[in-house]
């Protein structure tokens, strides 16, 4: 029995270009773009909200089909000029300045955005379109790739200084020793020299810390649990809280997989950072630790594939940081706190650097503070 012929590449082509696969083809890129994309009528009524501009916006698609870009972007008056601009003059326009998107349940968001008029088959105009891009991933990169450099170029500076310190500091702490040693029991003396020991002792901590910044050991890397080091950071941290009315809740994600990491740097970061959120609180408080996998954001390098990240975020209702105090608390030796030698947010964000990761900080004076670790769960 003769077989049926096979379609020509011509006819699988034809059939590939036919109207109704193209439409199914944009709604498929319309579904998983992770740019917002917004449609309007020439009216400036909504006829369209992708996935991602409903998350972006809060709002949904059929709850704001049919109502008017005022609504949408009610006091928002750039990217309602935008709108107008592509309705009315038929011509795109982009806005990348400093722009944010006001949300009612959120912070304001940096995004960019760009504004084409739609154009119909007979070649009339019939709406318009927005894209706009979430550009707070972007900035936070910036800022960590910022104090980056600046740690950087403070690292080599502190290696070298702490290298000449650190024999005169030896010689002077073995003097105070031995001339302890010659004093008797009762000589008023010995607590001079045990002052010079126990700050001889003290500036030499410093120097390792500073050491460890401006040339620390590479990353041992392997599988880190990370439920499991925050539990046991949670469970040092009771212990020191037990004079403060400190509640720790703890929000893990069980189903996160082991990360790729230097796990005794890893518990070293997340316990400075749980420490400086308890010690943000006066007397009355709530440390919070939450994990969770960030799925619209990919991490991606020279010869690593794109990797999704795992977010690690620790609040607190503590004081809060000062806008004026936010850029200075990675430089080395500023410290709000009366004890603290100022170094730990720096080697936090070298470790944070050193495993490709991020660290966002979002506080408000008197309300609170929560920092968010970003890491990629492979490398």
């Amino acid at each position: 029995m003769p077989m049926p012929p096979e379609p020509s590449n011509a006819t699988s082509r034809e059939n590939a270009a036919t109207p109704g696969n193209e439409q199914a083809l944009y709604g498929m890129i319309l579904e998983n773009i992770d740019r917002a994309v917004i449609a309007f009528d020439q009216e400036g009524r909504v006829t369209l909200l992708n996935p991602a501009a409903e998350a972006l916006m809060e709002r949904s698609s059929k709850q704001m089909r049919g109502r008017h870009c005022q609504e949408l972007f009610k006091d928002q008056e750039t990217l309602l000029y935008l709108v107008k601009v592509a309705l009315d003059e038929g011509r795109s326009i982009t806005d990348d300045e400093g722009l944010y998107l006001h949300r009612v349940n959120a912070a304001p968001l940096p995004v960019n955005a760009y504004a084409a008029p739609i154009f119909a088959s007979r070649g009339n105009q019939d709406g318009a379109v927005m894209i706009i891009r979430d550009l707070s991933r972007i900035r936070a990169l910036e800022d960590s790739l910022r104090r980056a450099d600046r740690l950087s170029m403070l690292g080599t500076l502190a290696a070298g200084l702490a290298h000449e310190i650190k024999n005169p500091l030896g010689g002077i702490k073995g003097a105070a020793q031995l001339l302890s040693m010659e004093l008797g029991e009762e000589s008023a003396l010995r607590d001079y020299t045990q002052i010079m020991i126990k700050e001889a002792e003290r500036i030499n901590f410093i120097i390792e810390e500073l050491m460890d910044l401006g040339n620390p050991r590479p990353p041992e890397i392997g599988d880190v649990d990370l439920t499991r080091v925050l539990n046991d950071i949670i469970l040092l941290q009771k212990e020191a809280a037990r004079s403060q009315s400190i509640r720790f809740q703890l929000k893990l994600d069980p189903s996160i997989p082991p990360v790729q990491g230097d796990e005794s740097l890893l518990t070293r970061l997340f316990l400075n950072l749980v420490k400086n959120a308890r010690e943000a609180i006066s007397h009355d408080g709530e440390v919070l630790i939450e994990t969770r996998i960030a799925s619209n954001y990919h991490m991606t390098g020279p010869g690593r594939r794109s990797s999704p990240m795992v977010d690690i975020t620790i609040s607190d209702t503590g004081c809060g940081i000062e806008p004026e105090e936010m850029e200075r608390i990675f430089t080395p030796y500023f410290t709000t706190k009366s004890k603290g030698s100022g170094l730990g947010l720096a080697i936090a964000q070298k470790i944070i650097e050193d495993h490709h990761g991020l660290l966002k900080i979002e506080s408000s004076p008197g309300q609170g503070t929560a920092m968010t670790v970003s890491l990629p769960l492979r490398r």
